[in-house]
């Protein structure tokens, strides 16, 4: 237990310096008053008064969470049944499917994100194929589609995965069980497959919901600066009006309402594991 513990302290003291000492940081000037150094810090709530007050910011608020909403809930209705035909498939065939999926990954997101704007752009690919069918006067680039179909490609293998995960980890002989005491294939998944899966789809909720709604580079490429959102917000208090103040402030409400929805994901999470230990 002592090695152990003599171990964890270079990852320890790795996490209080990258991680909780600028978390400090950025709490201590969220209530800091413009000009203050921290030696002669003045405490105002200033910051999170302007940012309730202000229709405009809560207004961008609300948009980063509902296309992050719509980007979880695409990613889950088109990841759950990619994940089940995965889950399904012969060994082999699901390595070389999860391959697939891990792949693009591979690739840094930015650049990712970037070779969409040639394929949504005038005269891309995509419109030329829309073309064939006369909608080839649609924008598609620098529009709420957009940076919704760019989280959604970004995120969606998140999604997947999760769920494969916990799908290939279920018991199958609990099918076969069903199967033997006439439960129909729609009853089996309803009571079995979907219930057993449910872990995968709440992480797989977690890790699209999260990182979508803190977003600033895919709206920044495929919004062209028109769909903005609270990632850009912050991005733009940080380093081109400089308020760094303003700009913690609303770092810490965006980290308040993350821990928030973790805190009410893992809620779920208990309350269905109980729920099955009940069954059990």
């Amino acid at each position: 237990m002592k090695r152990f513990s003599t171990l964890a302290v270079p990852y320890i003291v790795w996490a209080a310096l990258m991680l909780v000492l600028p978390m400090a940081l950025i709490a201590m000037y969220s209530f800091m008053e413009p000009g203050n150094s921290i030696i002669s810090f003045s405490f105002t709530l200033e910051h999170y008064i302007k940012f309730f007050t202000d229709p405009d910011f809560l207004l961008i608020l609300w948009r980063s969470l509902l296309i992050a909403v719509k980007t979880t809930i695409i990613c889950l209705i088109l990841g759950y049944p990619v994940a089940y035909f995965i889950a399904r498939s012969s060994e082999k065939v699901q390595n070389v499917l999860i391959l697939c999926i891990t792949i693009p990954m591979w690739i840094n997101m930015l650049v990712r994100t970037y070779a969409w704007i040639g394929l949504l752009s005038e005269g891309g690919l995509i419109q030329r194929i829309l073309g064939i069918f006369g909608l080839g006067d649609m924008e598609l680039l620098y529009t709420e589609g957009s940076v919704l179909l760019g989280m959604v490609y970004n995120f969606l293998p998140f999604m997947i995965l999760q769920i494969q995960t916990s799908l290939s980890k279920m018991d199958h002989s609990l099918l076969e069980a069903s199967a033997d005491l006439g439960a129909s294939p729609v009853q089996t998944f309803r009571r079995v497959t979907l219930p057993l899966s449910l872990p995968g789809v709440i992480n797989g909720i977690t890790l699209v919901f999260l990182p979508a709604v803190s977003s600033f580079f895919i709206p920044k490429l495929l919004g062209g600066g028109q769909y903005f959102l609270i990632g850009n917000m912050i991005e733009n208090q940080f380093i081109t009006v400089g308020e760094w103040n303003f700009g913690s402030a609303i770092s810490m409400i965006m980290a308040i309402i993350m821990m928030l929805m973790m805190m009410a994901v893992r809620k779920i999470e208990i309350r269905n594991q109980g729920g099955k230990g009940e069954r059990a």
